[in-house]
Formats: structure tokens, C-alpha cells, sequence
């Protein structure tokens, strides 16, 4: 237990502030035993995990509850899937390669995302063709209310685009302490998203293996997004919008080269797009800015403040709204 903690480590972007404590939790238990404790026992905190999708605006005036909880187990079969299950702590990226070496495949396209696995499920974690929810098998969550473990199902869950329970009617109520998920013996590749298969031909691979694919995610990500050990973010800042059929259609017929994707709600667009032909990608101001090589990435620096990477979302908000009628919003928590 840490008194008047700087979360500066423990934020991607490299943001200082403070917290009046800083708690670090690795068993599940731990979580009413720490609720037993005075000042504590309001459960009024702040959830913590990588700290890779989190905005800090300004000191946290709460206590902030860490979730370093650890684990990587096979739990069993059912039918063709095998059951794996990681403890909310472990990185991402770090399970995903377990996963790889144990020839147990389905979480490849989802390579070098940063992050916990106990945030995946909040997110709706994705990319390269794949979501979290493809591959979701059910969670533990601590009650906050109760004290009580409970067992969410992928209906549970409510996943969406980005999405889930976690961020609507249970945000704030439930602390995630285990993740399990579905996955094969046998691999079932997707190479058709984004540049994978370029990747795979770049690399002379001609009968990839999910670890090929796995690297080559690896380097397509490495290539655009900037390394949050070099420079402060959180990646993706923004959520790619769906808008309906006919305003897209509207839209191409003034910007021809505007790209989407047909959806269940209407057409998704890039957000990326929108914010480079706005004219903010590589922006700068001071040490707060848009990323040189992916406009969908706001920056610190080194020295920007929360507040200042806040202010510059905002204003790219306004000026796409300005300029192509979308709204589009953050992917990250704003704390």
C-alpha cells in the first residue's frame, strides 16, 4: 500500500498524477480483505490494470486498486475448444504468446495489443478481422456491492463494437479477476484483414503458421503505432464510427476515396481517415499531438498534461463533425 502514489509507471501516456493510495492486488480474495480495511470500506475506488486505455485529466481523488492478479492454466476441453484461463493481471500480449507456444490458436490477429487480459473483456478487445467476443468463453467478477465472485456468459457480457456490460449498467460494480476463453488445435487463419497477407509475402511465407501471422501483426503494429516506452499514448484514441448506409453513400459522392466497411447498423469508417483528411495527423503543439505515422494516435511528448491531450481530442472531434457530419468518440477511459 503506497501513500500520495504518482501512477505516472503505471499510465501509457506518461501522464503524471496522483492518487491518495495505490493498492496492488494479486488473489481475488485480497479484494474483501482490502474492502475490510479502514478507509476503504466505502468500495469508492478506482480500478487500475496496464493503464494502457486510460486518459489522467488530473489527480485521482480516490483510492486506486491495482489488479495484478497472475495465472495461465489449460482448464479443459469442450467438444473441438480447448478451455484456457488467465488471471486479470497477466499482459496481454504476454498470454497470447502462451497461448501460440501451446499450439492452442484463435488469438493470433490480436498480437502486441496493450494491455491486461482483465481488460480485454471491457473493451471488446479487436483487430485484423478478430474480436474478443470470437473467442470468449465466460469471467470472473468481483462484486462490489456483495463481496461476491460471479460468472458472466458472453450474453452476460453484451459485447458490442468496443463494448460491453462492463461499460454501461455494470461500470464500477464489478473488479474482472479471471478470463477464459475458446480456443482450437487446429488453426483457422485469418489473413484477409488490413495487410496481413502483404506482410506474409514480405516475409517470403507462403503457408503461414498462426505464429506467422502472429509476427506479422507484430511488425504491421510496430510499424504504425508508436512504442509507448519511446512515446506517451494509449493507442487507438478514437473509435472507428458507423454510420448509416445512405450518409456514407452521400459522403463518397463528395470524397470518393473515403473507405468503409459494410455493418450490421450501416457502414463503418476508419477514423483515421477522417482525422488525417481533417489535417491533424503529425499535428503538434507543444509536447501534446497526432502521431506521424497513424492519425488515430494522440501522443505525449514527454511533457503534454492530461487535460492538454483532452483538449486537442476534442478539437478534433469538432472539426470532423465540421467537416464529414460524423461524431466520433474515444476509445479510452477519461479519468
Amino acid at each position: 500500500m503506497q501513500a500520495h502514489a504518482d501512477l505516472k509507471t503505471l499510465n501509457t501516456f506518461g501522464l503524471t498524477a496522483h492518487a491518495p493510495v495505490l493498492v496492488m492486488i494479486g488473489k481475488a480474495t485480497e479484494l474483501n480483505e482490502l474492502a475490510s480495511i479502514p478507509g476503504f470500506e466505502t468500495k469508492d475506488w478506482r480500478i487500475l490494470g496496464g493503464g494502457s486505455n486510460v486518459l489522467l485529466t488530473q489527480d485521482v481523488g480516490k483510492p486506486v486498486v491495482r489488479i495484478a492478479i497472475p495465472g495461465m492454466t489449460v482448464i479443459g476441453t469442450e467438444g473441438a475448444d480447448t478451455i484456457v484461463e488467465a488471471g486479470a493481471g497477466i499482459i496481454w500480449h504476454k498470454f497470447v504468446m502462451w497461448t501460440l507456444s501451446r499450439d492452442l490458436y484463435g488469438l493470433e490477429n490480436l498480437s502486441l495489443i496493450p494491455g491486461t487480459v482483465g481488460a480485454a473483456p471491457i473493451q471488446n478487445i479487436g483487430a485484423y478481422g478478430v474480436e474478443l467476443v470470437d473467442v470468449f468463453h465466460s469471467l470472473d467478477a468481483w462484486d462490489i456491492r456483495t463481496g461476491l465472485i460471479r460468472t458472466f456468459t458472453a450474453d452476460d457480457c453484451a459485447f458490442g463494437y468496443r463494448d460491453s456490460v462492463f461499460k454501461h449498467e455494470a461500470k464500477d460494480r464489478y473488479v474482472i479477476t479471471a478470463v477464459r476463453f475458446r480456443l482450437r488445435t487446429v488453426p483457422d487463419l485469418k489473413l484477409d484483414y488490413g495487410t496481413i497477407r502483404a506482410e506474409l509475402e514480405a516475409m517470403k511465407i507462403t503457408s503461414p503458421t498462426a505464429k506467422d501471422v502472429s509476427d506479422a501483426v507484430v511488425a504491421i503494429r510496430r510499424s504504425k503505432l508508436p512504442d509507448p516506452a519511446q512515446i506517451g499514448n494509449a493507442g487507438s484514441f478514437f473509435k472507428n464510427p458507423t454510420i448509416p448506409t445512405e450518409q456514407y453513400e452521400s459522403l463518397k459522392a463528395a470524397h470518393d476515396q473515403i473507405p468503409g466497411f459494410p455493418s450490421a447498423n450501416g457502414v463503418k469508417v476508419p477514423a483515421g481517415w477522417l482525422i488525417e483528411q481533417a489535417g491533424w495527423k503529425g499535428f503538434r503543439e507543444g509536447d501534446g499531438g497526432v502521431h506521424a505515422k497513424q492519425a488515430l494516435v494522440l501522443v505525449n511528448y514527454g511533457g503534454a498534461s492530461g487535460d492538454q491531450i483532452l483538449s486537442l481530442a476534442r478539437r478534433i472531434q469538432a472539426d470532423v463533425a465540421g467537416k464529414f457530419g460524423i461524431d466520433i468518440h474515444p476509445e479510452v477511459n477519461i479519468w
